[in-house]
C-alpha cells in the first residue's frame, strides 16, 4: 500500500539484504518445485524493478546449465533506469538475440516496462494516474529500436487511457516498420475499450490478462462502481473478437502465483473475498479458461504448435491434478494442486499415489529455520485440503451468522460499515452499489 504508486514499496524491498548465493540457488529450486506442485510447467518472467540484466539472472543461468530447472522460463528485459531507457535497449539489442538460449531459459523480448513515463501502475485504491506528456516521444524511441531489431515487447497498461496513447505510438511506428508477426502485447488491460481492442487486432498484437481483480475487485467497485467492474477486464469480449489473449498471474508482488486462483476468478467471476464481479455472460467456461492457461499462452512466447497441448510433436509437459477440474464444485477450483507434474518427460513433482515416481529430490530449504520447511507453499500449511476447509474467508463466512451474503461485500459487513462510502450511511446507502450489509 503506497501513494501514489508502488515505486516506494519496490525501492524499499530492493534495500533489503540479499541471501548468500548458495541460499539463492536453494530457494530458487524450492520455488520452482512449489510452482510444480501447483501444476506450473513454464513461466514468462516480465522482469520487475531492481532486476538488473545480466547480473541478477546468474542464479537461473547456473541452474539451467546444471540441468536443474523444473519450469521453462522465458524472460523479458525490463528497463531499470528512468530517462535512460533508450540506452538500455540499444545496449541489449546489441548484445542479446531474440530467443537466445534454450527451452528452459530463453530470451522473450522487452518489457513489461519500456519507459517509465508510460507506467500507470495498478492500485485501484488510488485515482487513475495521467501519463506524462513526454510519454509518446520516449516510447516511440524505444519501440522503433525494438521493431528494427524484431524484438517483441510487452507493455504494462492498466487503463484504456494509457493503452490508447501507446497505440498512437505503435501505429506511427507501424507505418515505417510493420509490426505484424512480432507477437507484441499489452499486459493487464483492465479497462480497455472496444476501439482499443480493434486497434490491437489491426496491428497483430495481443493481450495478457492477470487476476489482479481477484484481489482488488472490491477496491475497483468502491471507486468506479459495480457496473464498471462487470467487464474489467472484458476477457469474453476479447476472445469474441478473435484477439490473441492469454492468462497469467502478475506474481509475485501484485497477485499470487497460484494459477488455480486465476482460473477460479475467470470461471466464477468472484474475487478471493467472495464478491461476484461479473455476470455470467462475462465469465468463461472451464475449457476456455484452461486453454487461456495452456494453448493460448504459446503465442506469447512464439511457440505455437510446439507446446500447450498434449499431442505428438509438442513438449512433454503435463500434470495430473488432485481432482477433476471439469467436474469439481466451483468453490474447490482455487484449491486444486497437482499430484504429478511432468516437464520435458521428467516427473519433477509427485505426491499421493504417484509419490514414488518423483524424480526431483531437493536438499532441505535454507536456512534451517526457514518457514518453508514447516509450512510448505501457497495455502498449504502442510495440508492443502485443510487450508481449503479452514481458510480465513470460509471461517469468517461460517462465523458470520447471517443467512445471506451481501451482493457487494459478501460476509465482510464490518468492512462495509466502516468504509467512507455511501454504503456506510444508514440513510443513504439503500440500493447504492447493491450493498445490503445494513440488513444483516
Amino acid at each position: 500500500m503506497a501513494k501514489p504508486n508502488a515505486a516506494i514499496l519496490y525501492a524499499t524491498l530492493a534495500k533489503g539484504p540479499k541471501l548468500p548465493f548458495d541460499y539463492q540457488l536453494n530457494s530458487t529450486r524450492h520455488f520452482m518445485r512449489e510452482l510444480n506442485r501447483l501444476g506450473v510447467t513454464g513461466v514468462i518472467d516480465a522482469g520487475g524493478g531492481f532486476q538488473n540484466y545480466p547480473d541478477d539472472y546468474e542464479v537461473i543461468r547456473q541452474l539451467a546449465e546444471a540441468g536443474q530447472m523444473t519450469v521453462r522460463l522465458a524472460y523479458n528485459l525490463f528497463t531499470q533506469k528512468p530517462k535512460e531507457e533508450k540506452e538500455d535497449f540499444l545496449a541489449w539489442t546489441g548484445s542479446v538475440r531474440y530467443k537466445q538460449g534454450a527451452d528452459y531459459f530463453r530470451h522473450n523480448g522487452a518489457g513489461e516496462m519500456l519507459v517509465f513515463s508510460a507506467a500507470d501502475f495498478e492500485d485501484f485504491r488510488q485515482p487513475r494516474p495521467d501519463m506524462a506528456p513526454e510519454m509518446e516521444g520516449e516510447l516511440e524511441e524505444v519501440v522503433r529500436i525494438l521493431a528494427q531489431n524484431r524484438w517483441p515487447w510487452r507493455l504494462h497498461a492498466t487503463y484504456d487511457e494509457t493503452i490508447s496513447r501507446a497505440l498512437d505510438v505503435f501505429e506511427k511506428v507501424d507505418r515505417d516498420i510493420p509490426l505484424q508477426g512480432l507477437n507484441w502485447f499489452f499486459d493487464h488491460a483492465e479497462t480497455i475499450s472496444e476501439r482499443s481492442m480493434d486497434r490491437i487486432a489491426a496491428l497483430g498484437g495481443g493481450i495478457a490478462v492477470q487476476h489482479r481483480m481477484a484481489y482488488q475487485g472490491e477496491y475497483f467497485v468502491e471507486r468506479y462502481g459495480a457496473a464498471a467492474a462487470e467487464a474489467t477486464p472484458p476477457i469474453a469480449r476479447m476472445l469474441d473478437k478473435g484477439l490473441k489473449v492469454s492468462a497469467g498471474t502478475d506474481a509475485t508482488r501484485v497477485a499470487s502465483y497460484n494459477p488455480w486462483v486465476s482460473l477460479a476468478w475467470m470461471i466464477t467471476g468472484k474475487t478471493v473475498g467472495g464478491l461476484r464481479l461479473y455476470p455470467q455472460r462475462n465469465c468463461l467456461d472451464r475449457e476456455t479458461a484452461l486453454r487461456m492457461w495452456t494453448e493460448n499462452v504459446a503465442w506469447f512466447t512464439n511457440e505455437e504448435g510446439g507446446r500447450g497441448r498434449i499431442e505428438v510433436g509438442q513438449l512433454a509437459d503435463l500434470i495430473v491434478p488432485d481432482r477433476d477440474f471439469f467436474a469439481c464444485p466451483e468453490d474447490d477450483l482455487s484449491f486444486l494442486v497437482s499430484e504429478l507434474t511432468m516437464v520435458g518427460g521428467r516427473i519433477v513433482y509427485a505426491a499421493g499415489g504417484f509419490a514414488e515416481l518423483d524424480d526431483n529430490p531437493l536438499p532441505p530449504a535454507m536456512p534451517d529455520w526457514s518457514p518453508a520447511r514447516t509450512f510448505k507453499g501457497y495455502a498449504a500449511w502442510g495440508d492443502p485440503q485443510g487450508a481449503g476447509r479452514h481458510s480465513l474467508h470460509r471461517q469468517a463466512s461460517a462465523a458470520c451468522g447471517c443467512a445471506n451474503a451481501c451482493g457487494l461485500h459478501g460476509h465482510q459487513h464490518a468492512r462495509a460499515w466502516g468504509a467512507d462510502l455511501p454504503v456506510s450511511d444508514a440513510k443513504g446507502f439503500f440500493g447504492a452499489l447493491g450493498c445490503s450489509c445494513w440488513a444483516v
